[in-house]
């Protein structure tokens, strides 16, 4: 059998030309980037090397770019960085529809008397924008709001929240591991402090991410140790991951604009005719900016794991939302958000596509979905009641 893997924004397998790049990695080239010595010094210019072209990604500057273990602790340490820098109560502005190592980093914020403001989003997952300037105050320190949401892949309008962050003079984070490699980011238009990143959303391997910080941005060691990348990360650099994140960003920054545009033809395929074959389902977020690989759709009637796993039966891999909140007892609190019942919301699934999707998979797909649904709604005990 061959498997259908459309669950891209779980995770990616590492590209083979990323593979190549970091063999030498573990073994010839095996050398501590800290060391004086030749074996240290290649290391080191491989790092070097590495933050160059996760720079060019983003258009930022090398010495703004330090490497971290993924997007969990890349935002961790741009919200509690900044938050905890200020030591009159600061106040964060966030949305409901975050990740949730932005949201449960703001709520521990809380507990230590940091006030947080979060954003409701309408029926498509976006923000309004005169809501935020309502809720900026005198003491906000901080707007995080992340680029692409990582279960509806809807695009929030950052260049506009941007012009409203730098108008207060207020720090703006972006949790950007949905969106980089998949569409285009600029951190100087878009008026960024501070962007995370993470390498297995785009064919690097896991456990590499990395934190855009603007120069001059306040924000406060989190980590002791001694005195690698500039102070804000002390610990041993992660060489191999290091080089296998600053290819997989040279490879996304060469064939982004040819990957969106073919992974947005097929992704439009596989939804036009899931509509068309699948009775009483719709699209989640259908009238937002979207990223090119990623469809949200409600199956009335189902239990969405119900689905995924009968669909995982016959070969196709996809999920119910995020990947860290698999087996979760409560729905997703971003379909809650968008206004989704809770059976709604465990009626849903995500199907997110890659680079090397291919069209006869998605024809596939188009054929093993709707018998899967018609299966299961048959036995559904709700859907002949709706």
């Amino acid at each position: 059998m061959h498997r259908i893997y459309l669950d891209h924004n779980a995770t990616t397998a590492v590209d083979p030309a990323v593979l190549d790049a970091m063999l030498p990695y573990f073994s010839s080239d095996f050398g501590n980037a800290s060391s004086i010595h030749t074996f240290g010094q290649r290391a080191r210019a491989a790092v070097e090397t590495a933050r160059e072209q996760v720079a060019a990604l983003i258009n930022a500057r090398p010495q703004e770019i330090i490497f971290t273990s993924g997007g969990t602790e890349s935002d961790n340490h741009a919200i509690f960085g900044v938050a905890l820098s200020i030591s009159t109560s600061p106040h964060v502005i966030t949305t409901t529809v975050e990740h949730e190592a932005v949201l449960n980093a703001c709520q521990a914020l809380e507990k230590q008397s940091v006030a947080v403001s979060y954003l409701p989003v309408n029926r498509d997952g976006l923000i309004n924008l005169d809501e935020l300037r309502r809720a900026l105050r005198p003491e906000t320190v901080l707007i995080s709001v992340m680029h692409a949401n990582n279960e509806l892949g809807a695009i929030q309008p950052l260049a506009e929240i941007g012009r409203i962050a730098a108008e207060a003079d207020v720090y703006f984070h972006t949790d950007a591991v949905q969106s980089a490699a998949k569409i285009p980011l600029d951190v100087k238009a878009l008026q960024l402090d501070l962007l995370s990143l993470s390498g297995h959303k785009f064919y690097a391997p896991k456990g590499i991410g990395a934190l855009f910080i603007k120069s001059g941005t306040r924000l406060r060691q989190l980590l002791y140790g001694g005195h690698h990348q500039r102070g804000f990360r002390p610990g041993t650099e992660n060489v191999t991951g290091i080089v296998g994140l600053g290819k997989a960003a040279e490879l996304a920054r060469v064939s982004l604009e040819k990957d969106a545009a073919r992974m947005s033809r097929l992704r439009d395929t596989l939804e036009q005719g899931i509509l068309a074959r699948v009775p009483d389902c719709r699209l989640n977020s259908a009238n937002a900016p979207r990223t090119p690989n990623t469809s949200n759709i409600l199956f009335p009637g189902l239990e969405g794991e119900a689905l995924v796993i009968a669909l995982d039966l016959k070969g196709l891999a996809c999920s119910t939302g995020a990947a860290c909140s698999s087996g979760a007892v409560e729905p997703s609190h971003v379909l809650t958000a968008i206004g989704l019942s809770a059976s709604d919301a465990r009626a849903t699934v995500r199907f997110s596509l890659g680079r090397h999707t291919t069209e006869s998979e998605i024809q596939a797909a188009l054929e093993i979905i709707p018998s899967a649904v018609s299966h299961l709604r048959k036995l559904s005990p709700t859907y002949h009641t709706m």
